[in-house]
């Protein structure tokens, strides 16, 4: 064994525990549709949209929370959504076309990201709001909305490039966005373009953890909104986008102790922790450590909708030092968030079937071969570790103690790892036994999902509780409305 055991427990708040403790069903669901499989939660992307909308009442903004899709293809999420007051964020055709389709109105979708002719298209003649990133993008949708005789569309402003006010501290390069220093030319095209589009507010999105970049980013953008009035513009919005996380697992005191152990290992400390010492981004430099730790925080003492609130309680130096949120209102602002892993928090779960233990001939960890592949189960795609529950057929074996397993796909490439590092079981994995991957809704799903070798993607179906049982059912057969026509 790879010394003591370094557990890192997933967090699993009441509905998805109860989903894990009903074991005979998920080996049922296996047998019948195979494996790996995901299974998602409808129930729960609604319970994760009231807690941000408590942060938002708590502050007294109005606004509308947009779940980014590209987290998740899951239509039966999507359809449950609908049936919230909540809003979608689309970032393709197909992803438009989804939304349209599971049941929002035009003026509930945002889109974002790169688009191409007909998204645009489909946006304008939808009432959709488009996110757009430069004045280059904003003359293309305008040319369209002419040449098609459309109604005016709503425009956000994506920004870019903030900086704080007195030290200079610069937020982290965006190749989406427009710089706000220069901002001028954008403004000067929707002067230009004030028959196409109305300009409803501005936005942004930083792909970084820190609440002082985000705030940074916040403040800058109500000095946009400001400039945008003064020139007669009458801007309502300000849309700042996702990145407020997830906690992923039960114990910090896990988390901390696996990063303390990984540096040592890397350094030789102590034994590897990692197949082929992989270091997650630190390297062993003569003795020195080298290399930044490419990891998601697994545990997370404030994510989710707590982050959002800390965001808007963070002061504004160069206004006066008040809280974000007070500007806001006291400006008559709609706040716009687009959560994405913080919207799936606790939504679904992936089952692999153990197929193969062996020892390999130099002893050490088990070698472990699952009934997936390494982009089926894409946790490490996106830095995060988390141990799989052991749900053992039939009642288990014997209670063997902690053992060490490394995790194999089912592809015939040495890189299918389910996961690099050495994870430590309860006991020994046995064929038919079932590996649960828990939280693997945002992102781990279907972001990176292949067909590779001809091996199928994983299939997805939605559960949901019905008093004390489970019901499930497929995917893409899933509709929020109970026989009797009530909202699940």
């Amino acid at each position: 064994m790879a010394g003591r055991p370094l557990y890192l427990e997933p967090r699993l708040e009441p509905r998805l525990r109860s989903l894990v403790a009903a074991t005979g069903m998920l080996h049922a669901l296996t047998d019948a549709l195979g494996s790996p499989l995901h299974v998602v939660v409808p129930e729960q992307i609604a319970e994760n949209v009231e807690r941000f909308r408590s942060v938002y009442r708590a502050h007294h903004l109005p606004g509308q929370v947009f779940y980014a899709h590209k987290a998740n293809r899951s239509s039966a999420l999507l359809r449950r959504l609908a049936a919230t007051d909540a809003g979608v964020d689309v970032a393709s055709l197909g992803e438009l076309r989804h939304a349209l389709g599971a049941g929002f109105t035009g003026d509930r979708i945002t889109a974002t990201g790169p688009k191409n002719p007909e998204f645009l298209w489909l946006a304008a003649r939808a009432g959709v709001t488009v996110s757009v990133d430069g004045d280059a993008e904003l003359d293309q949708l305008a040319a369209l909305v002419r040449g098609h005789a459309l109604g005016r569309v709503r425009v956000l402003l994506r920004l870019s490039g903030f900086e704080a006010s007195g030290v200079r501290v610069l937020s982290r390069r965006s190749r989406f966005g427009t710089p706000v220093p220069e901002v001028k030319p954008l403004l000067d095209a929707v002067e230009r373009h004030t028959d196409a589009v109305d300009l409803t507010g501005v936005a942004f999105h930083l792909d970084t953890t820190s609440v002082a970049e985000k705030a940074t980013a916040l403040e800058g953008s109500l000095a946009v909104l400001e400039a945008c009035r003064s020139r007669g513009l009458r801007p309502r919005a300000v849309d700042v986008g996702g990145g407020f996380g997830i906690s992923y697992l039960a114990e910090r005191e896990q988390w901390d102790a696996y990063t303390s152990e990984l540096t040592a290992a890397v350094l030789g400390r102590r034994p590897p922790l990692t197949w082929g010492g992989h270091g997650y981004g630190l390297r062993d430099d003569s003795g020195t450590l080298r290399g930044t730790l490419g990891l998601y925080p697994g545990h997370r003492s404030v994510a989710g909708a707590a982050y959002l609130d800390e965001l808007l309680s963070q002061p504004a130096p160069s206004l006066g030092g008040r809280p974000l949120a007070a500007l806001l209102l006291e400006h008559l602002y709609d706040l716009h968030t687009e959560p994405g892993r913080a919207l799936l928090d606790q939504c679904g779960l992936t089952l692999a079937r153990v197929l193969e233990v062996r020892i390999p001939p130099s002893g050490g960890e088990l070698l472990v071969r699952l009934a997936a592949k390494a982009d089926d189960i894409a946790l490490e795609d996106h830095g995060v570790l988390m141990d799989p529950v052991l749900v053992p057929r039939g009642g288990g074996g014997p209670d063997d103690g902690p053992v060490a397993v490394h995790l194999f796909g089912s592809l015939c490439l040495e890189t299918d790892l389910i996961t690099r590092r050495t994870v430590f079981l309860p006991r020994r994995p046995a064929p038919g036994d079932l590996l649960v991957f828990a939280n693997t809704a945002g992102y781990a799903m279907d972001f990176h999902a292949t067909r590779a070798q001809h091996q199928p993607a994983a299939r997805k179906i939605a559960a949901w509780q019905d008093g004390a049982s489970w019901r499930w059912c497929l995917d893409d057969q899933f509709w929020p409305i109970t026989p009797s026509g009530g909202v699940q």
